[in-house]
């Protein structure tokens, strides 16, 4: 798999989600076999750059090569210089966010509102694209809604600005995440452009990988919310596209251990406090499936302190092994 002139190990995608693609979660899904991971989305306007959130999503250190940042916004101009100043902290690609359905997010015309506007959209990708010297990739969904399904011209226009990879969303803005994704847009596109194409939603299994590949002949998969919890889902599926077999879920000492790695990362990168809060979902995500989990769960939410919470999930999973 190959963008521009980075050559991934293999077609699987960490999707961006905000609040959770952070660099401990991306850390973790590239370890266990994910090609590329996208960032959490940035803003492009320039007064939020100093802001704690932001120089927080900007933070890459000690991050597998390349480097994915997605921007959002809806202005060109500050589209492209928001691409400028990542390329400048150390982007290796710049991923355009069209595909965010978040009413915040499209309430100021940025992420999938801007499907409504194929005009405004080919503006901002011709921007993007002159603004760096890095290849640039773009997340959509199928079209603003179920009546008006424009993806495939949306990915010409991107193909014609230089997009260099498509990601495609098998939901409309309407749909939020709501129903089953459907891939027949994704095949279609894919049949009609030269560039990478992608499909996202509703991958959840080694098995509905393959599937979803063989629908829509995509390059490759992005997998998001299946992945929260259980980064060795990309381990799964690599193993499953190469040799067919299925391979048995991790051990609980495994998932133990990926827990506290996670842990220690949210508590580096956030501090103590913040990073207790942040780590109360993904513990959550973690331990589902295993006996006792909602009861642990309920009780691990009202623990405020990293010391604690890291020897509550220690002395849960030490009662598992026991």
């Amino acid at each position: 798999m190959r963008i521009g002139v980075h050559v991934l190990r293999n077609g699987l995608f960490v999707a961006p989600m905000a609040g959770i693609t952070d660099r401990p979660f991306r850390h973790l899904a590239r370890r266990y076999g994910a090609g590329l991971a996208v960032s959490e989305m940035v803003s492009s306007r320039p007064e939020l750059r100093e802001s704690r959130k932001t120089r927080l999503r900007q933070d890459h250190a000690g991050e597998p090569r390349p480097v994915s940042v997605q921007i959002a916004g809806s202005d060109p101009a500050m589209l492209a210089d928001a691409a400028r100043h990542n390329v400048a902290l150390g982007a290796d690609i710049i991923d355009v966010n069209m595909g965010c359905p978040a009413k915040k997010v499209c309430n100021v015309n940025a992420g999938s509102a801007l499907l409504e506007d194929e005009a405004l959209v080919g503006r901002i990708l011709d921007a993007v694209v002159a603004a760096v010297d890095v290849p640039v990739t773009l997340k959509i969904r199928t079209g603003p809604n179920p009546g008006r399904r424009n993806a495939l011209r949306v990915a010409g226009i991107a193909e014609a600005a230089g997009i260099r990879m498509l990601a495609i969303h098998g939901r409309t803005r309407a749909d939020m995440f709501q129903g089953m994704a459907e891939y027949d847009t994704i095949a279609e596109v894919k049949s009609r452009v030269a560039i990478p194409v992608i499909a996202n939603g509703d991958i959840r299994t080694a098995a509905q990988a393959k599937e979803v590949l063989k629908k829509t002949g995509a390059d490759g998969v992005m997998i998001g919310r299946a992945a929260q919890g259980k980064p060795w889902l990309f381990r799964e599926i690599a193993h499953y596209l190469e040799t067919g077999e299925r391979l048995d879920p991790p051990p609980a000492a495994e998932r133990h251990s990926v827990l506290i790695e996670h842990l220690d990362g949210l508590y580096s990168l956030y501090g103590e406090e913040q990073g207790a809060r942040i780590a109360r979902k993904h513990i959550g995500w973690a331990v589902r499936g295993l006996p006792g989990a909602e009861d642990f769960r309920a009780a691990v939410v009202r623990i405020e302190r990293a010391d604690a919470q890291r020897s509550a999930v220690n002395d849960y999973f030490d009662r598992l092994a026991a």
